[in-house]
């Protein structure tokens, strides 16, 4: 008899190649496919069609495992990409798009709370909920458009690396303070290990691409391929179990592989098992879709929708101009920051874990549909980001 788990992820990835070649054909970008189409063989609604059960993947440890992966190497091949030297030389612009960023979405997010009544904790998860933006969505929809190589590819890039940083800080201390986990020391305590484990990562990027080319060379592409895969998600492991993000992690892992000669041969062995994992994880987004929970949320859907896209727009156009780039650039950087995704989940999944209040089930509900929308909604606007930036010079000239 078959293992139920073994055709379960065979009828998922048949599903994801079938979706993915008709989104290819009709020139519409993967993502928004492989999550509508993880809807549809999913355990929540629709759960059938003229009588035929569509419940044939059910989310579980195994596909969240697998998930977890796609997150890891999707970022770690945008560390691949991005060089220590130039993070570290533009460190204070860094911050200042950062800063911008913050300010005014998670303000944003903030107000909503407020007008929407809901409570001041309640109010803070929204606004961590509405202001992070999705590295994994992102960066896969750069890769795909051939932006990474791009000027916008910058902003976008350290802005990215802002809010990982910044969203470890805010979950040490929302947890401590919406869970009643530790005092403020044990809190502090919990920040300054993050940190301290990140400082470690950044200074081996730094000063140890000589012994990390020594250690990884070898002819075989198979030995090569183990040692990369291996030490890459051990590290990001590490990292979770020590409240850091996993994103993150794998983000400086990949800058220390950027300072090697071994770039091209990650980028030839490697891109299919990160090609891999990438579509499982958006295919998992929409495993955990119930779209019947949106009727009670669609108000504050729309508007949220509305006002945090508006958002981002503005926040990623700024950082655009502090990084020099013309008007036109800067509106696709702002593009390019819309999608949300994988964090925002985790906040909903810490929101039931208090499941008082709005937090329970208002919020959960609101941010499946949130992320479902704007991870839809980011990445057409970055396919067509051509098209609508013209449209938008047009209006402005």
């Amino acid at each position: 008899m078959a293992d139920p788990l073994l055709v379960q992820f065979g009828i998922a990835v048949t599903a994801i190649a079938l979706i993915g070649a008709l989104a290819s054909r009709i020139r519409l970008s993967v993502i928004p496919a492989y999550i509508v189409v993880g809807i549809l063989v999913g355990p929540n609604e629709p759960t059938s069609i003229g009588g035929i059960s569509l419940q044939l993947v059910q989310t579980g440890e195994f596909i969240d495992l697998l998930a977890e992966l796609g997150i890891v190497f999707l970022l770690f091949f945008l560390g691949l990409e991005f060089s220590l030297q130039q993070l570290v030389s533009n460190r204070d612009r860094l911050v200042k798009v950062g800063l911008v960023d913050l300010g005014i979405n998670f303000s944003l997010g903030l107000g909503l709370g407020v007008v929407f009544g809901f409570s001041w904790l309640e109010a803070f998860f929204l606004a961590g909920i509405v202001y992070i933006s999705s590295s994994a969505v992102i960066t896969k929809s750069l890769i795909d458009q051939g932006w990474i190589a791009n000027a916008e590819s910058e902003p976008i890039l350290g802005t990215l690396v802002f809010e990982d940083i910044f969203i470890a800080v805010y979950l040490a201390l929302l947890s401590a303070v919406a869970l009643g986990e530790g005092s403020p020391t044990d809190a502090a305590l919990s920040i300054g290990v993050s940190v301290a484990f990140l400082v470690v990562l950044v200074a081996v990027a730094w000063y140890g691409s000589e012994y990390i080319e020594r250690l990884f060379e070898t002819e075989s592409n198979e030995l090569f391929l183990l040692r990369v895969t291996g030490i890459t998600v051990l590290i990001a492991g590490t990292a979770l179990a020590l409240g850091v993000s996993e994103a993150v992690a794998a983000f400086f892992v990949g800058t220390m592989f950027s300072q090697t000669d071994h770039v091209h041969r990650i980028e030839q062995v490697l891109s299919p098992v990160r090609d891999l994992f990438a579509a499982i994880f958006f295919f998992s987004i929409g495993l955990a879709t119930d779209i019947t929970l949106l009727a009670d949320v669609l108000l504050l859907l729309g508007v949220a929708v509305v006002v945090t896209t508006v958002g981002k727009f503005v926040s990623g156009t700024v950082s655009g101009r502090f990084y020099g780039l013309d008007r036109t650039r800067s509106f696709r950087v702002g593009f390019g920051m819309v999608p949300r995704g994988e964090f925002s989940l985790v906040l909903s999944t810490l929101a039931i874990s208090v499941g008082t209040g709005a937090l329970g089930d208002l919020i959960p509900a609101f941010t499946v549909g949130y992320v479902l929308i704007m991870s839809i909604l980011g990445t057409l606007l970055i396919q067509h980001a051509d098209r609508v930036t013209d449209a938008l010079e047009t209006a402005l000239a």
